[in-house]
């Protein structure tokens, strides 16, 4: 067991101060991280918290897992490792076909 937490269904207005308290009643919290819209800074309503052992980790899922907070359901589970992103976004090339200027 990952030490590292998916958290969703936040209410959009927790804070990442909020969101460590709610795990430190369940062990040792190492970090807590709401992620927001690169955009606006709007909550996005999940977040991740790395607990301070895989046993804290496992802990902190079965108390809060299905459990409600600000009229939210929150879904807790262990954290997938992030997929890699190569920004990669096709072809962008001349889109007149022929690669020619149409004038």
């Amino acid at each position: 067991m990952g030490r590292k937490l998916y958290v969703g269904g936040l209410p959009y207005s927790v804070t990442e101060g909020q969101l460590q308290e709610i795990f430190t009643a369940h062990g040792t919290v190492e970090s807590a991280r709401v992620i927001a819209d690169k955009f606006t800074g709007q909550s996005r309503g999940f977040g991740f918290v790395e607990m301070g052992s895989g046993g804290e980790a496992q802990k902190a899922i079965q108390a809060l897992n299905g459990t409600e907070l600000g009229g939210r359901t929150l879904t807790v589970n262990e954290a997938k490792p992030m997929e890699r992103r190569d920004g990669g976004g096709g072809d962008r090339g001349n889109r007149n076909g022929g690669g020619r200027n149409r004038w």
